[in-house]
C-alpha cells in the first residue's frame, strides 16, 4: 500500500494538469469545484467555475444572492438542482456553523446536497482529513487495478470500493492522494484505449496483465432513454412575450422557459400546446405557426419539443405546474435563467 501511495503521488505531483481549483485550499472554492465536477467534464466546468467565483467570491455572497442570479450563472452547466443545494447549503453554513464551512466528512454531509463523494473530497483537499472519494474515475481506476469483474453498480462492488479507497487514503496527502487518483482515471486509465505505457501503477494493475483493460469495469447495459414529446409558444401581447418559470424541485426547477407542456399519447402537438395553455397558465390563441423541432438528450430521456409562434392570445394568466410568469420585451428572454433546450427553443424563435 505504501509503494502505490508513493508511486500514486509522485506521478501527480510531477504531471497534474493546473486547473484553477488546484490553486486554492480555499474550502468554498473547494466546494464550488467539486459540486460542478459532478457528471460535468473538467473542459466544461472551468470558464463556468471562474464566472461563478467571479459573481460570488466567498460563501456569504452566495448564500444572499438572489436565486435567479444563481441560477443564471449556472445556466448551461445542466443538472440545476446542484445550484439550488448548493445555495441552500451555503445558507445553513452562514445559520448552522457561523459561516464557516464544517471541516469533516460528518459536518459536511450534514449540509444540502453534499454526499459521501463531494465531503471527501473538501475534507481531504481542504481540510487534509484522510477522507475516501469514489467517483466514476476512482472506480475504474480501483477495479482495473484489483481485477474486479462484477457489475460495477452492485452493492456489493459500491462497497469494496469504498473500503479500498479509504485504506489507500490513510497517511500524508490525503488530498493528493485523492485528487491522483481522479487524475489517472481522467487521463490515462481512461474509459476507452487506456495509456498503460506511462501509467505509475501498471506493473501492479489485474487488467494490464489480462491482456484487455477495456473489458474492466464490468457495467450493467442502462435502458434506453425514454422519449418525450412536448410544445412550447412564444407568445407575444401588446410588445411583450410570456416567460413561465419552474417550481423549485424537480427537473430543472427554478428555470425559466416558454410556455406549454408534454403531450399525451397520440397527441398532435398543436392540440397538445393549446391544452397545456388552457391548463397551466389559462390563455387561449386564435393562430399559431410551427418554427421548428428541437432535441435534447436528459440523462434517461430524450425531448423532442415542438415550437410555435401563438398569435391573439386570451385570458388571464392563471398558473399551474409554475410558480412565475413575466411578459417581457421579446429580447430580454435570453437574460432569464434557463435551460440549453430554452436556449434552442429561443434561438428558432429568433432565427424565425
Amino acid at each position: 500500500m505504501k509503494e502505490l501511495r508513493r508511486a500514486l503521488l509522485s506521478w501527480y505531483r510531477k504531471t497534474r494538469r493546473d486547473l484553477p481549483w488546484r490553486r486554492s485550499r480555499d474550502p468554498y472554492e473547494i466546494w464550488v469545484s467539486e459540486t460542478m465536477l459532478q457528471q460535468t467534464r473538467v473542459e466544461t466546468v472551468v470558464p463556468y467555475y471562474e464566472r461563478f467565483l467571479a459573481r460570488f467570491p466567498d460563501l456569504h455572497s452566495l448564500a444572499t444572492a438572489d436565486t435567479d442570479d444563481v441560477l443564471g450563472q449556472w445556466a448551461g452547466l445542466g443538472y440545476y438542482g446542484r445550484a439550488r443545494n448548493l445555495q441552500t447549503a451555503a445558507r445553513q453554513v452562514v445559520e448552522e456553523w457561523g459561516g464557516e464551512m464544517p471541516d469533516d466528512v460528518e459536518g459536511l454531509r450534514s449540509l444540502k446536497g453534499v454526499g459521501r463523494y463531494t465531503a471527501g473530497a473538501v475534507a481531504s483537499i481542504a481540510f487534509d482529513r484522510p477522507a475516501p472519494v469514489v467517483d466514476g474515475n476512482v472506480s475504474r481506476v480501483l477495479t482495473r487495478l484489483l481485477g474486479i469483474r462484477e457489475d460495477l453498480r452492485s452493492a456489493p462492488v459500491v462497497r469494496r470500493l469504498w473500503e479500498e479507497a479509504e485504506a489507500l487514503v490513510r497517511g500524508r496527502s490525503p488530498g493528493d492522494l485523492n485528487q491522483a487518483l481522479m487524475e489517472l482515471g481522467a487521463t490515462v486509465c481512461t474509459p476507452r484505449s487506456p495509456l498503460c505505457e506511462v501509467c505509475p501503477i501498471a506493473a501492479r494493475c489485474w487488467a494490464r496483465k489480462s491482456g484487455d483493460p477495456e473489458a474492466i469495469p464490468v457495467k450493467r447495459p442502462r435502458p434506453k432513454p425514454k422519449r418525450l414529446e412536448a410544445a412550447a409558444a412564444f407568445l407575444e401581447r401588446r410588445g411583450k412575450a410570456l416567460a413561465v418559470r419552474r417550481p423549485p424541485r424537480g427537473l430543472l426547477g427554478g428555470l425559466w422557459e416558454l410556455p406549454g407542456g408534454e403531450l399525451r399519447a397520440r397527441e398532435s402537438p398543436e392540440d397538445g400546446l393549446a391544452r397545456s395553455m388552457r391548463e397551466r397558465v389559462g390563455l387561449t390563441f386564435s393562430g399559431i405557426e410551427k418554427l421548428g423541432t428541437v432535441r435534447h438528450v436528459f440523462t434517461h430521456r430524450v425531448l423532442h419539443l415542438h415550437v410555435y409562434r401563438a398569435r391573439g392570445a386570451s385570458g388571464r394568466v392563471r398558473l399551474a405546474d409554475f410558480d412565475a410568469h413575466r411578459w417581457l420585451p421579446p429580447a430580454r428572454l435570453a437574460e432569464l435563467p434557463q435551460s440549453a433546450v430554452m436556449g434552442k427553443a429561443l434561438r428558432l424563435v429568433s432565427g424565425s
